[in-house]
């Protein structure tokens, strides 16, 4: 294959993946930014994990409610579970690998919160049993994974199953997602205006 050929595939690839967005797809979006925008409005915040691409993903959407996205208003309480590497390591080393989104939850999430577990193949085990203690503790989830779901559709409140089996596909519609939800959530809330210093 040449390097025109890949670049088409793949091109071609993220375009059928975007086209094969249903209103299924469309509704389950829609009603994940409706739980969100109420936690937020009940002064509850949004707790995102997942790993590699996913990890830096949820960062990405955690810094997109904490700072702005298109919107200049106030700070939206937001964060990644991949972000204190101290935690991170320190939960692996101590406990298991699997453990280090469930332990964090179990320390920083608490009922009203909503937690977005992000894994492709809908298998990821740490990410299995992060949503599974969020449940615990009456913490709403969310999933966002693959085309067949994995374990993840009967761990969720709301799994989105993005259609396709590509991994990078679903890592780029992932991303798409993220960016509407918190459109969604700037939308459905009063939000008051940023306020910078003088």
């Amino acid at each position: 294959m040449t390097s025109e050929q890949t670049v088409y595939t793949s091109v071609q690839e993220a375009v059928g993946a975007y086209r094969a967005i249903s209103d299924e797809h469309i509704r389950l979006i829609a009603k994940a930014g409706r739980l969100m925008s109420e936690a937020i409005n009940t002064g509850h915040k949004i707790i995102w994990f997942g790993n590699g691409g996913s990890a830096t993903q949820s960062q990405h959407m955690a810094g997109e409610f904490v700072g702005r996205f298109r919107q200049d208003r106030r700070s939206l309480p937001s964060i990644s579970l991949t972000e204190n590497m101290a935690s991170v390591t320190a939960i692996g080393n101590d406990y298991t690998f699997d453990q280090i989104f469930s332990r964090q939850l179990e320390g920083l999430a608490q009922p009203g919160d909503v937690a977005v577990g992000l894994s492709t193949s809908g298998h990821s085990a740490n990410v299995l049993a992060g949503l599974q203690a969020a449940r615990r503790l009456s913490t709403a989830t969310i999933g966002l994974t693959g085309e067949s779901g994995g374990k993840m559709t009967s761990a969720c409140d709301i799994c989105i199953c993005v259609p396709s089996s590509v991994t990078a596909r679903i890592q780029e519609l992932h991303l798409t997602i993220g960016h509407i939800l918190c459109a969604l959530v700037e939308d459905a809330l009063q939000l008051t205006p940023a306020v910078h210093p003088s």
